[in-house]
Order: structure tokens, then C-alpha cells, then sequence
């Protein structure tokens, strides 16, 4: 290995293939949970999405038990770029029940990095809000001399509030060269029961439907993933082939009127780096394919069936994606790293809608929702890191990427009386499209002294519409937009051809102040600043003239259950707030160990400047406050979040309003040398609130009038006593 790789002022000074350069270099700003975080939280939660909880800048939308969505600084979704293990994974799913982090276990996760607005080129593209990096752990071998090396953990968990229960499982084998490891996890819930005896309207008092007066219908789930490592080492070279698979049998949907009944998934993914005397090269190539199902699940059907007296409605999904990348990171000199790369993404879809047995509506025929969908991206980009001296470093990045997307011809359930005039029109349409879009960055970070350090940052970043924006074409009748609905607002959408991409222009300041070591005190503030140019917003169908007809295929613009029927278009949007985060020891080195405090303060506002309407979905102000304590191998937290009430709705998607409201949780572990227990309680006063990002709740059903009416928001999880038992060998 080179010695002028090694001494680069923006490497580590000792580098092998097995320790942080096989993960991006080093940037200029990222967060992220620390590994004793991240230990706690596992043992709390078994969607991945949970594990970026109380980070600067991230907010969840809640969804399935495994699915929640994160959102950074009011933009989600598919706004973020989401790498799991280098791959780029898509949400395969009218709904977006299956987004990226669902696909890996927070037990199989050894780090997250997650760059807010500010993202460096080489890790982003094709999103606008920001990039989160997962990676699960990086490959062991044995030491010089040793034949075998051994190791695993096992951890069964339970927690109380759905009765949750689960195991998982890592085991590796590694010599001087070869390496393998097999990691597991399995997972199963009911429903959830909300605090404070929560009471939703218009349930049932007997029968298949009823549930609990404080049971959330729609939120049980069963997971499983299994993933084989397999790794050989030569000198500086690392090869790395994955090979997982996933299968979730069900899941429910409380803010969707569809749930999961299967998802089935299957990756593999090879990657290779390897160590020059000019720097480092990598290269990766994946493959995945999922196959996804939706329908009523046990809570929904209840309500529908006794209404439409079917069966219930499946939606079926077959979701192809292949990646690959190439990046060298070139020492130039003492001073200067060039980092340079090209990607490409191939990504195939269909999603169609099988006819239902004793339905006027759902039939004759197979409905086409996307037909031989295309999105294939090709990337190249160029970053240049300069450290001009022990003060001064920079980062200037470029980065272009071509679009390229289609859809094949589709059909509706009947060409007769509930056909489709919009079938003709999309089939006949050039369904082709070519974006060419452009990434900058630009950052640079002041470091006067051992105690502070100033950064300030410039980004233009571009997102192409997914498939569903652009290619869901029927509004025939408020069922079938009600069915495309990726936001969990219980209304109904169709999209539109003429979209153009996204491009946001974000402004970031970041100070950072703290004691000479790091190790008594910080405190960081972060303003910020993103104008969107051609924001894809709702808008009502009447707009576009994109609204339900009637028996004598009139326009129906007004619907009679309090939802709405919307399409989308391009708008203006403006987002600025404050992230400000610290931590301080009270209490270090006594006898009954030490004592540190942790705050974490976040505001952000959304606008839609065409309509003058709010941003849908944006965080209220909200402070964390937590207390750490920690003796030997004893850590106890006790933790305060603070949120205030959702009083900025959207009108366009009839936002729903949120009281405010507090949560107190406890946590404590301890460690010996084999062992780890875990006990917390989450919701400690079993405070009963709507969850403000939950959107609207449809775990009981609410498609043609039956089940809940509109106005009720999705009740957040009372009560839990949570406990994980891990044995390491």
C-alpha cells in the first residue's frame, strides 16, 4: 500500500481493505446513530427506518411495522437517495410499501450516514433532500498466523404493546483469505394498541371486524430476511459477493386502504475494492428482483366485503432492478483528491390488478396500472477535495445524469360501461421521456482553532418523477386513483405525463462549537434554505380535467366521504429551518458513574409558492431531551420528546391537524462479557397522540364509505415494555 495514500490529509493514516475505506471517504458533513446508539435502538425497533430516529434534520412517516419512510427536512421519499450496501433500491409498489430500508434488518446494520441537503455528488443523484448511507458490517478475516476465525451473536426480543417477537441471528467463518457469513432475522406483531384508550369511530361491535377499543386495526406484520456473505482478500484487493433474500407474508397499513399479503425479494450484489499506489478503486454490480401483492388484510376486509360482498382486490407488482458502479479516488497530491465515477441503473416494472369474482367494477379483464414500465439512469460525475491548509477544506463536485423512462400500452377491468376515456388518450401518447439533469456542490469547512468549525455549503440537486407520478393514468372511478396512493392520505391520485424533474437549490450554514478534546461539551447549529423549482405537488383533478365520471360519464369533482380526487403538477416550493443539537457531562468519573445530557431542537417550514398552500407532511417544532447514565458496564437513558402541534396543513390534501404532545421513555442495559440485556419502556405515562407524519387512518377500511369516515388521524403506539437478550459467541 502506498505511503502517500496512507498520509492524505482527508484519509485515515492507516488504511486496509477490511477498516473505513472500504466505506466512502470521509466528508464534510454527515451524522449518523453511533454504534451504542444504534445497539439500543435495535433492541426497540424492527424497522430500519427507526434506527435514524432523533438524528438533525429526520423525521419518519409512519407506515407499515417495517416500512416507515424517513424524510429530511420535509422531503422523503423517493426525494432521497437511499444506498443499502451500494445498491439502489425502489420501492416497487403503488403505495411505496416496500422502500429501500425495509430490505435489511436493523440487527444487520453496522452504520448509517445520513447527508442532509448538502450531499456530495459521488453520493448523490436523481433526489433532492439528501442521501442515507446503510452498510451492513464489513468483512473479518483472521490475523496472520491464525487458522480460523470464529464468531456469531444470537438475540431473541419481545415487546409488550403488539406482543412483538422475534430472533436474530449472525455467524461468520473467515481464514487469512476466504470469509462467510450468514446473517437472519424474523419478526412477528399484531396490532398495536394506541395510549389512552383510543376509541375510533365506526367500529364494529361484533364479528371478523372488531377490534379492541384501543387497538390501531392494520399494523400487524411478520418479516423475514436471510443474507450469505462470501469475501476473498489478496493483498489490497477485496472481493465481496452478497446473496439475500426477503420474505414478508403480511404486513398491514394503517394509513393505506391496501395492506401487504406477500413480498418477496431476491438481491445479489458484488462488490470489489482494492488499494493503488494512486489511491483507491471500486467498483459494484447488483441485481434485484421483488415480487410484491397487495389486498385487504383481515381488519379492511371485514368492512369491504360486507359492503361489496367480494372477496377483496389484489394488486400484483414485479419490480426488476439492476445497478452498477465505478469510482476511483485519485491522490493528486499532499493537498488534493480527485473523485471520479459512472453508474448506471436498468429498472423494469409492472403492476396490474387481477379481476374480482361477483365485482361490476373489478372486471372482466386484468387492469394495467403500469404496463412494461422503463427508468434506467446513467450517471458520470467528478469531485475535487482540497485541503489548503490545517484550516481550510473544500469540495467542489459535478455530476449529470440522463433519464430515460417509457411505459408499454394498458388496459382497464372493462371497455364497456366503466371503461376508461383516458385509456385511448395515454395508449395512443408519446409515453417516452429524456431528462438530462445536473448535481453541484460546493462546501467548505473552517477550522480556526481545536474548538470550533464553521461549514457553509451550496447544492443544486435534480429528481426525475418516479413511474407512478408519471405513468398511473386512470381516473375512472374513485376506487382505482384511490389504489395509487404513495403519501398515506387516504385520497385518490392520478399521475401526469407532463412532468418535468425537480430541481432544488439549497442554502446551508453549520457551526459547531465544543471543548478542545470533544470530549466534555459541543453544541451544533444548522440553518438552511431549499427553493424547488418544478415541485411535484397535488393539485385537484379538475385542473387537468382529470376527475371520476359518472354513470353518464360526467365529470364527478366532489366526493361524498371527505377525500379528495387529485392529480400532480409542477409548483414552486420554498423550505428553510434550524437543527440544533449538543450534549454536556454533568457527572464524570464518581463513584456512581457518569452522568451526561443530550438535546436535540428541530423546526422546519414548507411552501408551496404557486398555490400559497403548505407543504404536506412537514415535522412541527419538536426537542428531544435525554439523560444518560452510565456505570461499568451499566447504561440507563431516560428520554423526554417534546412535539409541538401540526397547525401548518396542506389544504389540497385536507392535511389532517395534530394536537401536541410529550413522551417520556426509559432505557437500561448492561454488558457482560458474552452477554448484552436490554430493557426499555417506550411511553412510559402511556400518553395517547396522533402522530403528526402519520397521515390519514384507514386501518379499518374506508373505500366506498365503509369502515372509518375522514377525519381521523393515525393514533401513535401507547405503552411498551420492550427486553432483547443477546448471546455473543
Amino acid at each position: 500500500m502506498s505511503n502517500a495514500f496512507a498520509d492524505h490529509p482527508l484519509t485515515t493514516p492507516e488504511v486496509t481493505v477490511l477498516e473505513e475505506h472500504l466505506q466512502p471517504l470521509p466528508t464534510l458533513s454527515n451524522a449518523g446513530p453511533d454504534a451504542a446508539l444504534m445497539a439500543r435502538m435495535r433492541a426497540n425497533t424492527s424497522d430500519t427506518a427507526g434506527l435514524l430516529e432523533g438524528q438533525p434534520g429526520v423525521s419518519l412517516y409512519r407506515a407499515g411495522g417495517v416500512s416507515s419512510l424517513p424524510s429530511i427536512h420535509g422531503l422523503a421519499d423517493d426525494r432521497i437517495r437511499i444506498k443499502v450496501d451500494g445498491m439502489d433500491l425502489i420501492s416497487a409498489c403503488a403505495n411505496h410499501m416496500n422502500p429501500p430500508l425495509s430490505y435489511i434488518d436493523p440487527a444487520n446494520v453496522a452504520k448509517i450516514s445520513v447527508y442532509a441537503g448538502i450531499t456530495p455528488v459521488s453520493l448523490g443523484g436523481d433526489s433532492i433532500a439528501g442521501t442515507i448511507v446503510v452498510d451492513s458490517a464489513m468483512p473479518e478475516f483472521a490475523a496472520a498466523g491464525e487458522e480460523l476465525l470464529t464468531k456469531g451473536h444470537i438475540s431473541g426480543f419481545y415487546r409488550s404493546n403488539n406482543d412483538a417477537r422475534g430472533i436474530n441471528l449472525s455467524a461468520t467463518a473467515a481464514t487469512e483469505v476466504f470469509f462467510a457469513r450468514y446473517t437472519g432475522s424474523t419478526v412477528e406483531a399484531n396490532n398495536y394498541r394506541a395510549g389512552d384508550a383510543f376509541k375510533p369511530a365506526g367500529q364494529a361491535a361484533a364479528g371478523r371486524g372488531w377490534l379492541d377499543a384501543d387497538e390501531v386495526g392494520s399494523t400487524a406484520f411478520k418479516s423475514e430476511n436471510h443474507e450469505l456473505a462470501l469475501g476473498f482478500k489478496h493483498d489490497n484487493h477485496l472481493f465481496e459477493l452478497k446473496a439475500a433474500v426477503q420474505n414478508i407474508p403480511y404486513q398491514g397499513f394503517p394509513n393505506q386502504r391496501m395492506d401487504m399479503t406477500d413480498n418477496d425479494s431476491t438481491r445479489f450484489n458484488l462488490r470489489y475494492v482494492g488499494l493503488h499506489d494512486w489511491g483507491k478503486l471500486e467498483a459494484a454490480a447488483y441485481h434485484e428482483r421483488t415480487r410484491h401483492s397487495m389486498n385487504f388484510g383481515d381488519d379492511k376486509l371485514y368492512w369491504y366485503g360486507n359492503a361489496a360482498n367480494v372477496a377483496g382486490m389484489p394488486m400484483d407488482t414485479e419490480g426488476k432492478n439492476t445497478g452498477f458502479r465505478l469510482q476511483a479516488d485519485v491522490i493528486v497530491s499532499e493537498r488534493d483528491l480527485i473523485r471520479v465515477g459512472a453508474e448506471l441503473q436498468r429498472y423494469r416494472l409492472d403492476d396490474w390488478w387481477d379481476p374480482v369474482a361477483n365485482s361490476m367494477m373489478m372486471g372482466p379483464e386484468t387492469f394495467w396500472n403500469i404496463r412494461n414500465g422503463e427508468r434506467d439512469r446513467y450517471a458520470v460525475f467528478g469531485e475535487w477535495e482540497a485541503r489548503w491548509n490545517p484550516q481550510w477544506t473544500t469540495q467542489l463536485g459535478l455530476r449529470h445524469e440522463t433519464v430515460k423512462m417509457d411505459s408499454g400500452i394498458v388496459q382497464g377491468y372493462s371497455t364497456g360501461m366503466y371503461g376508461d376515456p383516458a385509456l385511448g388518450a395515454f395508449n395512443a401518447a408519446d409515453r417516452s421521456r429524456t431528462d438530462h439533469n445536473l448535481d453541484f456542490t460546493a462546501l467548505a469547512r473552517f477550522t480556526p482553532d481545536n474548538t470550533q468549525r464553521y461549514e457553509a455549503g451550496y447544492a443544486i440537486k435534480t429528481r426525475s418523477p418516479n413511474l407512478y407520478e408519471r405513468y398511473t393514468w386512470s381516473y375512472n372511478n374513485t376506487m382505482v386513483m384511490n389504489m395509487n396512493n404513495w403519501v398515506g392520505d387516504g385520497n385518490g391520485y392520478v399521475g401526469n405525463l407532463a412532468l418535468d424533474p425537480e430541481t432544488a437549490h439549497t442554502l446551508s450554514l453549520s457551526g459547531s462549537w465544543h471543548d478542545a478534546a470533544q470530549k466534555q461539551w459541543q453544541l451544533k447549529a444548522t440553518p438552511y434554505i431549499t427553493y424547488v423549482r418544478d415541485y411535484i405537488d397535488a393539485v385537484d383533478c379538475s385542473a387537468f380535467g382529470r376527475c371520476p365520471l359518472n354513470m353518464m360519464m360526467n365529470p364527478v369533482v366532489a366526493r361524498d366521504d371527505g377525500f379528495k380526487n387529485l392529480t400532480l403538477d409542477n409548483q414552486r416550493a420554498r423550505i428553510y429551518g434550524l437543527d440544533i443539537s449538543g450534549s454536556v457531562v454533568m457527572v464524570g468519573g464518581s463513584a456512581y458513574g457518569s452522568l451526561s445530557g443530550r438535546g436535540l431542537l428541530s423546526y422546519t417550514r414548507g411552501r408551496n409558492l404557486d398555490s400559497g398552500d403548505n407543504l404536506y407532511k412537514i415535522m412541527p417544532l419538536n426537542l428531544k431531551l435525554a439523560l444518560d447514565h452510565r456505570l461499568g458496564a451499566w447504561r440507563n437513558t431516560l428520554e423526554l420528546k417534546l412535539v409541538d402541534e401540526k397547525r401548518h396543513l396542506q389544504d389540497v390534501r385536507k392535511e389532517l391537524k395534530t394536537a401536541g404532545y410529550g413522551l417520556l421513555n426509559v432505557y437500561s442495559s448492561y454488558e457482560w462479557q458474552r452477554v448484552r440485556l436490554d430493557v426499555g419502556i417506550e411511553n412510559l405515562l402511556d400518553k395517547g397522540y396522533d402522530d403528526p407524519l402519520g397521515g390519514a387512518y384507514l386501518g379499518q377500511g374506508a373505500t366506498m364509505g365503509t369502515g372509518l369516515p375522514y377525519g381521523t388521524a393515525l393514533p401513535g403506539m401507547g405503552r411498551s415494555i420492550n427486553t432483547s437478550l443477546t448471546f455473543i459467541f
